[in-house]
């Protein structure tokens, strides 16, 4: 059985998103049974896989034994193993909290949610360059119609903006394709690795074209600057669970960049990665840059999440192109905290909107909300501050200590400044300016459990920060050894 189990993570949401459009959609019940029991497996299947990973290094999983580069394979090394923890750990808190009423104010919630756990845990699995493809369409067709869960003017309009763009991506990421084809013969990323590092790429010039177009694709879909303004009107419009499980979305663009990053440009591709590493850095910090104004503009408390999100992904942009592997562990490190973070956070703004009435997640006076509700805000907005002692101070302080860039320093200490400046603003306005309670009958707390359950998760990562770091730097050493990768997946006598 353990030699299946790379494949898992895309069965059970595969069958279970199945099975569940199969149930009768009044039978909410059963549906929520089915989804839950699917999206709870994944954890100990997730936990093995990186057990196996940190141990094994590399695990290869021949669909159709067919063997690389000819066939599809799904590649297990200890980044994917650690992407598909972190996507398994949210998705039970956001699952739960949406299981509370969020999931009945549109059709077939339960089915898209396991869709979309398919291609995003297929886009961190796979070791082809097409099949990246293929679950990226998997998971931005659900990410469309989860966005649109709910309907809405606001929802209808940034929905239309986020098709367009990532369909847009789309066709940029078919051509760039064309070209790594048309200049390697393959797109087996390993074997694209081979052939770089044996110098048989057949168009230089042809390849770089194509890597600079897949590089576009890939900040489109990490929402880098000036590819990602449309993050915070799509993300500010979603549902609460959907904001919350787009924030490892998000990271999948990233996830793409750091793979392509660590297999071509540090396996056979120095000269390219010279003349990206400036472009790359300088759209990072201008995320950075934005980002810490997008807060202090935020009028509602999900914009304000969203702001966040892009601001973490423009530092970890930095932190990629820029950093060795101290910097790269601190920088993962920093990707578990702003993943479940700003998740809570959006989990957060659902719960005060459900709260407040008419006046939703708007920083503007409105009616009294709980003190458990104040307290987890006040944990929540420490965290992603970064003030000590919490997850977030632990990250930046690495980041700092690790990446001897002073504008990096710059932007991520003013970038916190402003993340302070915005949640102060934010609490003061929403628990200290209120008004007599008027919609007594809205006041639902329901989800308080799923939201603390996450902000708990996220506890972790200061409680055991030591065993975080130590799998981070596990995952930034293996991440550096390109060699061990290509010799997994193309062992000696497979490359063309």
């Amino acid at each position: 059985m353990s030699d299946h189990l790379p494949v898992l993570p895309l069965l059970i949401p595969l069958f279970a998103g199945l099975m569940i459009m199969l149930e009768t959609r009044q039978r909410r019940r059963v549906r929520r049974f089915t989804g839950l029991a699917a999206t709870v497996a994944l954890l100990p299947v997730t936990w093995l896989l990186w057990g196996q990973a940190s141990v094994e290094e590399y695990r290869v999983y021949q669909l159709g034994n067919w063997p690389a580069p000819f066939g599809i394979v799904l590649i297990l090394d200890r980044l994917a193993a650690l992407m598909l923890l972190i996507t398994a750990i949210l998705a039970v808190p956001v699952y739960l909290y949406a299981c509370r009423g969020d999931d009945g104010i549109g059709v077939n919630f339960h089915a898209l949610f396991q869709f979309l756990l398919l291609g995003v845990n297929g886009a961190f699995l796979t070791g082809d360059l097409f099949n990246l493809f293929v679950f990226f369409e998997v998971l931005l067709l659900s990410s469309y119609a989860l966005l649109m869960h709910g309907h809405g003017p606001d929802r209808a309009r940034a929905g239309l903006h986020y098709v367009i763009l990532n369909l847009t991506g789309s066709a940029i990421f078919l051509f760039g394709l064309g070209l790594v084809y048309g200049a390697t013969g393959t797109l087996n990323m390993a074997d694209v690795g081979r052939a770089l590092a044996a110098g048989e790429v057949l168009q230089p010039a042809l390849f770089a074209a194509a890597i600079s177009l897949l590089l576009v694709v890939f900040a489109l879909k990490a929402a880098l600057l000036p590819l990602g303004f449309w993050l915070p009107a799509a993300y500010g419009a979603a549902s609460p669970p959907v904001a919350a499980m787009f924030a490892i979305m998000s990271k999948v663009g990233l996830y793409a960049i750091w793979r392509l990053w660590s297999l071509v440009m540090e396996s056979g591709e120095p000269a390219l990665a010279a003349r990206l590493t400036p472009w790359l850095t300088a759209l990072g910090l201008i995320s950075m840059l934005v980002g810490s104004l997008g807060v202090l503009a935020a009028t509602r408390l999900s914009s304000l999440a969203s702001w966040l999100l892009l601001m973490s992904v423009g530092t970890l942009t930095v932190v990629l192109v820029q950093g060795d592997e101290a910097a790269w562990a601190a920088g993962l490190f920093y990707l578990l905290h702003s993943t479940w973070g700003v998740a809570a956070l959006f989990l957060l703004a659902g719960l005060i909107a459900r709260l407040r009435g008419p006046e939703a997640d708007y920083l503007r006076s409105g009616e009294p909300l709980p003190t458990s509700i104040a307290v987890t805000f006040l944990v929540v907005a420490v965290m992603l501050v970064g003030l000590p002692p919490l997850s977030g101070f632990l990250g930046k302080v690495l980041m700092l200590a690790t990446l001897p860039l002073p504008a990096f320093w710059v932007l991520l200490l003013a970038g916190g400044l402003a993340s302070l400046i915005a949640l102060s603003r934010a609490g003061s306005t929403l628990f200290w300016r209120t008004e007599p309670a008027r919609y007594a009958q809205r006041r639902s707390a329901a989800g308080l459990r799923s939201l603390l359950m996450l902000v708990a998760v996220c506890m972790t990562l200061v409680v055991f920060a030591s065993g975080w770091l130590a799998i981070t730097q596990q995952v930034a050493e293996q991440l550096l050894q390109p060699d061990g990768y290509i010799e997994a997946v193309l062992p000696s006598g497979r490359a063309r």
